[in-house]
């Protein structure tokens, strides 16, 4: 028992240990009494004990791998395990490879910018969208602007006009506290 006075200290409870999932089981590792058997020609063997299914697969010098844990009874497919990950890790990577990220870039400006200013802004902001991102323009009030939100929401007009029909207005001109804010994409 701890003196008197003393703290002890507690860990905060993270709940219980979830085991990884570390894909398809395979082998011994298969728990369910019957399994839906795919041979490695892609024929289908039908329902079979698993101790058959494991015999087949190890006649044929291959792994038996559980293809669809969730129906009844789980499918089982007769293949090489090892050639099996190989291929699923490089559709995934693939798969990242096309994948498109669409960043949200932000330009920010000031009410009264200036007309040099404006243009470099502007060349920036088409950068941007020609590379197929979105694009958050922001435009920041201090003080006594405040009093003049409408010059933003004319440079904003300024803005939306000048780019045309390149460009979708996903987020109309509204205010966020003291600034302005408008959110294009590229069509």
């Amino acid at each position: 028992m701890p003196e008197k006075g003393a703290k002890t200290i507690r860990r905060p409870y993270r709940g219980p240990v979830k085991p990884r999932d570390n894909g398809p089981k395979v082998n011994g590792k298969i728990t369910a009494p019957e399994v839906l058997l795919i041979d490695e020609n892609g024929e289908k063997r039908g329902v079979l004990p698993l101790e058959e299914a494991l015999d087949l697969a190890a006649e044929a010098g291959l792994d038996l791998v559980e293809v669809s844990p969730t129906a009844r009874p789980p499918v089982c497919k007769i293949l090489d395990y090892g050639k099996f990950k190989y291929q699923a890790q490089k559709r995934a990577s693939e798969a990242r490879k096309k994948q498109k990220t669409v960043e949200v870039k932000e330009i920010k400006m000031r009410p009264n910018i200036d007309v040099h200013d404006y243009g470099v802004k502007m060349r920036a902001l088409h950068k941007f969208l020609d590379s197929g991102n979105k694009v958050k323009v922001t435009i920041r009030f201090r003080g006594r602007e405040m009093a003049h939100t409408n010059l933003g929401r004319e440079l904003m007009e300024r803005v939306r006009e000048e780019l045309g029909e390149d460009v979708k207005v996903e987020l109309l001109p509204k205010m966020e506290g003291r600034q302005m804010v408008m959110i294009l994409a590229p069509k």
